[in-house]
């Protein structure tokens, strides 16, 4: 059985889904990068990777408007002296932690993809160049 059959489907959903980098994927599942790079080409990889952090980015923007129209029918019934109902109030209850754990999970996957842009040379790549090639302490 080819490679392509046995890792391009797994390969796809570590960078998608993962976001996991193709040096990462090449590495998990024993492929030359070069490989990776031409079944993300293949495959468009890259669109489907920002379709399904867009998907994520409105999951979370369609969690906090839900979380504020309840709040503000909540706020309204006690601000019109009516009885809340405790339904809707464990509701809000249970949202709130949900709205930061997914506002987290998005931050963290933009922060990945940002430093995955970045190019060139970190400070730490060019500190063992000067220490272990140009031997300057």
């Amino acid at each position: 059985m080819a490679k392509k059959q046995l890792y391009f489907n797994e390969a796809e959903r570590l960078y998608v889904v993962e976001q996991c980098t193709l040096t990462e994927i090449a590495s998990r599942l024993r492929l030359a990068e070069k490989t990776v790079r031409l079944w993300k080409d293949e495959g468009d990889w890259e669109g489907k990777r920002m379709q399904h952090l867009k998907s994520k980015e409105a999951f979370h923007e369609e969690l906090y408007e839900f979380a504020r129209k309840l709040m503000k029918t909540i706020k309204e019934d006690m601000e019109n002296g009516e009885r809340v109902d405790p339904g809707r109030m464990y509701a809000f209850t249970r949202l709130l932690p949900l709205i930061i754990k997914v506002k987290d999970y998005e931050d963290v996957l933009s922060k990945k993809e940002r430093e995955e842009d970045k190019k060139g040379l970190t400070d730490d790549v060019l500190k063992i160049i000067e220490s272990e090639i140009l031997g300057i302490r």
